[in-house]
C-alpha cells in the first residue's frame, strides 16, 4: 500500500520539484548555448519552455495549497548542475547532450519518486503530466546521442 502524505509533505515534494525544474531551466540555457545543430537546439528550447511551464504549474499548485513557491533562481544544487552542464558542453553538441542526459535522468527519477506515495487526484494528474514531458525529453536526448556512437 502506498504511503499517504500530509499537506506539508505534499507541499515540500512539489516545492522540491519546482526548484528542480528551475535548475533544469538554467542548465538547458547552458547546453543550448553550446549546441551547433539548429534542429537539436530548437528542440532543447522547447524542452526548456516545458520546464518553465512546469515551474508555473507547480507554483500555482503550491500557492493553492497555501505555500510559497521557490524564487526563480538556482539553489546550490542548481549552481552545481549548471556548472556541470557548462563544463560538459564545452565539447559541443555531444557534450551538451550528455550533460542533459544526466540532468534529465535525475529529473525523471525525482518525478517518479514524487509519484510513489498516495496523492490527491489533482496533484497526481499535474505530476504525471510533467513527468510525461520529462520522459519525452530523456528519450529525445538519448535518441540523439545514439547518432554520435
Amino acid at each position: 500500500m502506498a504511503r499517504v502524505l500530509d499537506k506539508q509533505q505534499i507541499l515540500d515534494s512539489i516545492t522540491n520539484l519546482a526548484q528542480l525544474d528551475i535548475d533544469a531551466w538554467h542548465a538547458y540555457g547552458q547546453a543550448i548555448d553550446r549546441i551547433d545543430q539548429p534542429i537539436i537546439r530548437e528542440r532543447l528550447l522547447i524542452f526548456q519552455e516545458d520546464h518553465h511551464n512546469h515551474i508555473l504549474n507547480l507554483s500555482d499548485k503550491i500557492r493553492e495549497l497555501g505555500g510559497t513557491p521557490p524564487e526563480f533562481s538556482r539553489d546550490f544544487k542548481g549552481y552545481l548542475l549548471e556548472g556541470f552542464t557548462a563544463l560538459r558542453s564545452v565539447t559541443g553538441t555531444e557534450g551538451a547532450l550528455k550533460a542533459m542526459q544526466s540532468n534529465e535522468r535525475t529529473t525523471n527519477k525525482k518525478y517518479s519518486q514524487a509519484l510513489e506515495p498516495e496523492l490527491p487526484a489533482d496533484v497526481r494528474a499535474l505530476l504525471e503530466m510533467n513527468y510525461a514531458d520529462e520522459k519525452r525529453h530523456l528519450a529525445y536526448v538519448e535518441e540523439q546521442l545514439k547518432k554520435f556512437s
